[in-house]
């Protein structure tokens, strides 16, 4: 289902994967620098959490600017939490690459709100970029040490983004619940010598939807 989620003036380009059976918990997906929300493993994604109950709101922000696709990423989940075809308990954010740096800085400014009401359950990190291609002195941390709610990290182990004891050591230093799956060998675009696309998509959506049942299970405990 395309819709038009308003921001500002302007209106983002979004798209719904709907599950068959109303869902009570929903996955709000963005891309990462380049490319757009038709990102093979975006839409891989989304009709996999679908056929599978959850429901899934993809939309693109073009911008290299990490604070605009923070406010694109707000826009999206206002749009969610309003919408009035959809009534969710609650609502996970996921991105990949610059994607998920915005959907953990939306979660770091909201949790630093004094109306935090819950919706936002968790964070799912695809291919986080923890630092520039070859800098590792300087790592993108800041969101991730102040946020509270659990965090799933899904990383190629040869990421060139995202060196492997880097991001160990700051996931060590995290407050909050959180996990990281690796793909062996994958580089920041998830591709494996010797595996088809599919097969490693297969591995990032079954790991998705565990973690993501997972923690809705924890919370209804």
């Amino acid at each position: 289902v395309k819709v038009k989620i308003p921001f500002g003036n302007k209106y983002l380009d979004a798209s719904f994967s709907v599950p068959e059976k109303k869902p009570t918990y929903g996955v709000i997906l963005t891309h990462g620098a380049g490319g757009d929300m038709n990102f093979p493993h975006l839409v891989s994604l989304a009709t996999y959490l679908a056929s599978r109950g959850v429901l899934c709101l993809r939309f693109t922000c073009k911008g290299l600017n990490v604070a605009y696709r923070t406010k694109a990423f707000k826009a999206a989940v206002e749009y969610l939490k309003l919408s009035d075809d959809y009534k969710l308990s609650g609502v996970f954010l996921a991105g990949r690459s610059m994607g998920s740096r915005a959907a953990a800085s939306v979660i770091r400014q909201l949790g630093q709100d004094d109306d935090d009401d819950g919706f936002i359950q968790g964070l799912v990190c695809l291919s986080y970029p923890l630092h520039r291609p070859k800098l590792q002195s300087k790592l993108r941390d800041e969101d991730l040490l102040l946020i509270s709610c659990p965090v799933l990290f899904v990383s190629g182990s040869a990421d060139e983004m995202c060196e492997k004891q880097l991001l160990e050591g700051v996931v060590s230093k995290m407050k909050a619940p959180k996990k990281i799956h690796w793909i062996d060998k994958a580089n920041h675009g998830m591709a494996v010598k010797g595996r088809t696309t599919n097969d490693v998509m297969e591995e990032i959506n079954a790991q998705v939807f565990s973690w993501l049942r997972e923690n809705v299970q924890l919370q209804h405990k």
